[in-house]
């Protein structure tokens, strides 16, 4: 009898192991298949952290990662996704002409959206604050700036 509830036991922890794993990987590529025209939600952690696109859908971003290759700022593939390659292209671009003064890490934090703002403010209509914070006035702005890059470039 106690070999019977252990055996159960054990299949039962391996089925919710298992289906566990399925739902994580269904999650991600779910994330993976965001299509051109809406705005990329990347679901697992690990990916959220090496993708920040701060509202672009994949259209807007191959807008700004052609910008940046056009420019010499080698962004890494033209994807769709703003992961680490894509901000240490733009970091780099920030430095060359909105004051970005921070590693060229690929990571977005408050220097680079500083820049960023700085950017956005004299091209692309941003009235707020430069604070270093990614907020709606921030996105909205950013927004303008893909889209004006994707349409373009012909994406």
């Amino acid at each position: 009898m106690r070999l019977s509830t252990s055996k159960h036991t054990i299949v039962g922890g391996v089925a919710a192991a298992v289906i566990a794993v399925g739902a994580g990987l269904g999650a991600s590529a779910t994330a993976a298949a965001a299509p051109g025209d809406t705005p990329l939600n990347v679901t697992s952690q690990a990916a959220s952290q090496a993708v920040e696109n701060l509202g672009l859908n994949a259209r807007q971003a191959k807008g700004i990662q052609r910008h940046l290759q056009v420019h010499g700022h080698s962004p890494g593939t033209i994807d769709g996704y703003l992961g680490t390659d894509s901000w240490k292209a733009m970091q780099r671009s920030l430095r060359e002409n909105h004051g970005y003064t921070g590693a060229i890490d690929g990571i977005v934090g408050p220097n680079t959206i500083k820049a960023l703002q700085r950017m956005l403010k004299e091209f692309y209509g941003y009235t707020g604050a430069i604070d270093g914070i990614a907020g709606d006035g921030t996105r909205a702005a950013w927004a303008r700036c893909g889209s004006a890059w994707a349409d373009h470039y012909g994406y």
